[in-house]
């Protein structure tokens, strides 16, 4: 039995990023992961917020800087009642104008890769090919993780906390309480695969993720290399029975009911090369939960929430919430806060970022409107000062403003900009005021919560 500080069981960038920050504060973490990676995820569209804040923090920006990945400068939508596709981009946003105005599309084995070697060199413990099997109990609280290691043989591990990112697929979210409620309004079904040889947009958009709607959902269309493109078809409930059967055939079809993203095939073939050959199926993905903590247990990414794929915050919402995790178990192992008070902190931030991308897309799948609805619900659901364009960016950007209470603290900017800042400027960044009445605010490091100066 070995006995740990943290046990973060997932290995994805919500693991990686919980485990990093943990580990680089002298906390001893242990990090399960199933799989042995290199491995193939899904969810490739990256947001600034992640890169330049997250990333930065971790020490990885440069690395991934370096790695050769298609940059994104924003998204391109051929939806609703607009009859020509429409462009997206994040500098619009004065917030992540020049350096930071960017992301990344990915091949997400070789970004998790980055990330986990990341959580390493920052002191984290990492086991692979290591399945958790369930928590154990201590008194009140969640104190440990039963696994199986490399070799087939039941092993335990305690620590004062465990953090389950083990993704959609978790064996573990039952345990901190509560339910995981599936979305009515987003019972959509993804079947997706890659092509060699397909077309681009012109420069500079052309590492754009472009989303193009047709009567029976959605496609995106992601350049992951000058060749390599990942193409998926988000169905409707009502249109999933035309996937039953021959998945090749049904994705064929819909490809071939969908005229732009069908001409930008025109040349191209499917990929014929591991892992990349396969055509994959992801059903009913778009959930929350009614707990996303208790104590000794935190939930992070999406073994606690996900939201539709379509404005690509996957990646962004697994970070984030493991940055917040993070936070939430240093300050409470360094005795700054109690354990309720900093995973309320928690709970309430990651909660209203993820309710910023669910009430947006509600409008958003509403094909009768056009781009200047869509611009300027946007800047109505973030209380933006700026234009209705500035305002969409910086929502899909992962960086969206918001007035709490009218005028008690007027135009606090999201998690996401600050991140990019202090990512930018470190302690330079300087101090920002709580996000709600009587809340924590992060340390200048940004691993820690602090009690803001009155």
């Amino acid at each position: 039995m070995d006995d740990y500080d943290v046990i973060v069981v997932g290995g994805g960038p919500g693991g990686a990023t919980v485990a990093g920050l943990t580990a680089a504060e002298g906390h001893r973490v242990l990090l399960l992961d199933k799989d042995r990676f290199p491995r193939y995820q899904i969810g490739e569209s990256l947001l600034p917020a992640t890169i330049h804040g997250i990333c930065a923090m971790l020490g990885l920006r440069d690395e991934i800087e370096q790695a050769g990945f298609v940059r994104k400068r924003g998204g391109t939508f051929k939806w609703g009642a607009s009859a020509e596709p429409w462009t997206f981009s994040f500098a619009a946003s004065d917030r992540m104008a020049g350096p930071t105005s960017y992301a990344y599309q990915v091949e997400r084995a070789r970004f998790d890769a980055l990330m986990l070697d990341g959580a390493r060199r920052l002191g984290a413990e990492v086991r692979q090919e290591h399945r958790a099997l369930g928590t154990i109990r201590a008194g009140d609280r969640i104190g440990g993780v039963r696994y199986t290691d490399d070799t087939g043989h039941e092993q335990v591990a305690m620590a004062r906390f465990v953090v389950d990112a083990s993704g959609h697929g978790s064996r573990l979210h039952h345990d901190v309480g509560g339910s995981r409620e599936y979305s009515p309004h987003f019972r959509n079904l993804a079947l997706f695969g890659y092509f060699e040889g397909g077309d681009r947009m012109p420069s500079p958009n052309a590492g754009n993720i472009l989303c193009v709607s047709f009567p029976d959902g959605w496609f995106w269309y992601i350049p992951l290399s000058d060749s390599l493109t990942s193409v998926g078809a988000v169905v409707t409930h009502e249109s999933a029975d035309r996937v039953q059967g021959d998945p090749g055939a049904a994705y064929a079809s819909l490809i071939e009911d969908c005229p732009l993203i069908s001409e930008f095939l025109r040349t191209a073939r499917r990929a014929t090369d591991p892992p990349y050959d396969r055509l994959r199926v992801r059903k009913d993905y778009s959930y929350d939960r009614t707990v996303l903590w208790s104590p000794g247990m935190v939930l992070v990414g999406d073994a606690a929430c996900f939201i539709d794929p379509v404005f690509s915050s996957g990646v962004h919402l697994a970070t984030y919430s493991a940055l917040l995790a993070a936070r939430s178990i240093n300050s409470t192992l360094s005795g700054v806060a109690d354990e309720n008070r900093c995973f309320a902190e928690f709970e309430a931030r990651y909660r209203r970022e993820f309710a910023l991308f669910r009430d947006f897309l509600l409008t958003f799948y509403e094909q009768d409107t056009d781009k200047g609805d869509y611009f300027r619900h946007a800047r109505q659901l973030t209380d933006h000062h700026g234009t209705a364009d500035e305002a969409f960016a910086d929502l899909v950007g992962g960086v969206s403003s918001q007035d709490f209470s009218g005028t008690m603290f007027g135009d606090v900017l999201a998690e996401g900009a600050q991140l990019q800042l202090r990512g930018l400027l470190g302690d330079a960044a300087g101090d920002e005021p709580p996000m709600f009445p009587g809340g924590l605010v992060p340390t200048a490091d940004g691993r820690r919560w602090q009690v803001p100066d009155a």
